[in-house]
């Protein structure tokens, strides 16, 4: 029998580790895009010249993290009942980063013809970003897919993924999982040896890019679920981490797209599984927990700082030190705004709507009686 009050996510044991694996793997987005524009596309002198494949690791996570609270009960809830769950989860800060994006556009100081883009333009690319549409048309914006919130083309394909999980990937067995990742394989690698490394998806030019990306990285976590490929340790996080960070600071060089290859097909999924069989304490528990809470309001929401950072240095002559001096202020500033958002508005905007839903299934339960699933 299927219970309506059910279609709500239940609770289940956390992988506390991968709370704060995700946690500093935003907070590393979150400073790469500020390093990108003070050197200038220049990756090799970027300290964080691998800083972009965090993407890489947050579809990879979200394959596991998926199939381990979905797999066991697609048959129970449904597609659609799934489909609804992640809007909840997702969809609310693609809003709020659209709005924010927007305000941002319209007040940027050190843009002076920002109105003679037209409303037309405007409005069109705010409704594209509030639905997850592609709209790369407006200026000041480095040609991104989502003007107003440029982080949000990962969204658009973990949207993607997401519906290809729900209708499809949930239920394939492991021969065929990784038939699929092998293919998804294959293309990464064509991908990655004719671009020279592997950062596309972001823009229009390098659109499809963002397929590939996604399909593998999200078909290895649910790999790692699917094969119990998790590796009981007493570690923690410091291993984990140390591996995590190690990709991100590994030194840049042009044409590097073999090392990027290992670091998104290998050692990602093996930083997943090494994190998912971590053991914890509670002090190191709620500071991960920390982390990941405050990961995707951090996400969502810091892009419009970067961008009116990026309209000050060319707007102006600014030294490198005073660039990074601002910079790490403008960070600074972005993590506060980040752990506002969390609390304020993510959690319980998802709270409210968790609530609602759950009264409203209730309600029909009253009035209809149980069916078979």
């Amino acid at each position: 029998m299927l219970n309506r009050t059910n279609l709500i996510s239940k609770s289940k044991p956390h992988f506390h580790i991968l709370d704060g694996l995700r946690g500093v793997a935003a907070i590393i987005i979150l400073i790469f895009h500020y390093l990108e524009l003070v050197y200038l596309d220049d990756y090799e002198t970027n300290i964080l010249g691998h800083g972009y494949l965090a993407v890489d690791f947050f579809f990879c996570l979200s394959g596991f993290v998926v199939a381990y609270a979905y797999n066991h009960r697609m048959k129970e809830i449904g597609a659609k009942n799934f489909f609804i769950n992640r809007l909840i989860r997702l969809h609310p800060l693609v809003i709020v980063g659209s709005i924010i994006g927007l305000i941002a556009y319209l007040i940027d100081p050190f843009v002076t013809d920002v109105w003679s883009v037209g409303w037309e333009k405007m409005s069109i690319s705010f409704l594209g970003s509030i639905f997850l549409i592609p709209t790369p048309i407006l200026p000041y914006r480095m040609d991104a897919l989502f003007p107003f919130n440029s982080p949000a083309w990962s969204l658009f394909f973990e949207y993607i993924i997401s519906i290809v999980y729900g209708v499809v990937l949930w239920k394939m067995n492991k021969k065929w999982l990784v038939a699929s990742l092998s293919v998804a394989g294959a293309f990464m690698i064509y991908q990655a040896h004719a671009d020279g490394w592997i950062n596309s998806g972001w823009d229009f030019p390098t659109f499809t890019g963002g397929f590939i990306r996604v399909t593998y990285s999200f078909i290895a976590g649910l790999v790692v679920y699917k094969f119990n490929l998790i590796w009981k340790n007493k570690l923690g996080l410091f291993l984990p981490l140390l591996l995590l960070l190690g990709c991100f600071f590994y030194p840049h060089v042009n044409n590097d797209w073999i090392t990027e290859s290992i670091i998104v097909m290998i050692l990602f999924p093996l930083i997943l599984s090494i994190g998912a069989g971590a053991q914890t304490n509670s002090t190191l528990e709620s500071g991960c927990k920390f982390l990941g809470d405050l990961s995707y309001p951090l996400y969502m929401t810091h892009i419009s700082g970067a961008f009116i950072f990026l309209n000050y240095i060319k707007s102006k002559t600014v030294s490198l030190d005073d660039q990074l001096f601002i910079s790490s202020i403008s960070i600074m500033i972005s993590l506060v705004f980040g752990f506002l958002m969390m609390k304020y508005v993510d959690t319980p905007i998802r709270h409210y709507l968790n609530k609602k839903r759950k009264e409203y299934l209730m309600s029909k339960e009253e009035k209809e009686p149980l069916v078979h699933s």
